[in-house]
């Protein structure tokens, strides 16, 4: 599971009325690897409902269950990790609370805090915006491609690549270095979420052998 693969990321806000869950659920039927709770507005209590709905499902399908930024939730809920934000707890605080084996991703731009965060015990990293996104509407400029190839050679934990992937540069994103691909928009709005999933696995797939 250290590849990550198809990283699906939850969003209610462009889901056609779906839950977490059942998105989750679709999600995980079409070969997604890792499935992420993220929900800025949602609070505590509903949140750790969805989450733990989510955290049956993934253990079901042998997926990795990660709560956005909520440490608690994820926690409280069993879930397999946590994913921060530059501006969140640091690595090493988390640490103090979570268990063996416990995995903890954060969000990163530069290469200075890619390598800052590796220094600090990140089990991945996700870099990005790479392209251009609607979804997350605070999102820094996209970062490129030529980026996400430059942290690739400097780092050596995987890179789970964010931001305006879709079914036409997602090969370029595995291509360039990435270990998976976190995509919210070209799955999660999609009209057939288990399809989306299926298709975009297999573009992985298929860009690993060729990378």
């Amino acid at each position: 599971m250290s590849e990550y693969g198809l990283y699906i990321i939850t969003d209610e806000r462009i889901s056609g009325g779906l839950s977490h869950a059942e998105v989750a659920a679709q999600a995980l039927e079409g070969g997604a690897e890792v499935i992420q709770l993220r929900d800025k507005e949602m609070s505590g209590g509903p949140m750790l409902a969805a989450a733990l709905e989510i955290r049956e499902l993934t253990r079901k399908a042998g997926a990795l269950f990660i709560v956005n930024d909520r440490l608690d939730i994820a926690l409280l809920s069993g879930a397999d990790g946590v994913h921060l934000g530059q501006g969140d707890i640091p690595i090493a605080a988390a640490r103090k609370l979570t268990p063996p084996g416990f995995i903890i991703g954060i969000s990163v731009l530069t290469l200075e805090e890619a390598l800052d965060a590796e220094a600090s015990g990140a089990d991945y990293l996700g870099p990005g915006p790479i392209f251009p996104t609607d979804t997350k509407l605070d999102a820094a400029p996209a970062s490129g491609l030529d980026s996400l190839r430059e942290m690739s050679s400097k780092v050596s934990i995987p890179l789970v690549a964010i931001g305006g992937i879709n079914y036409q540069n997602l090969a370029d994103v595995i291509k360039a270095g990435a270990s998976g691909a976190a995509i919210i928009s070209a799955a999660v709005a999609a009209p057939d979420i288990m399809a989306s999933c299926k298709e975009l696995g297999n573009i992985i797939t298929q860009a690993r052998k060729e990378r």
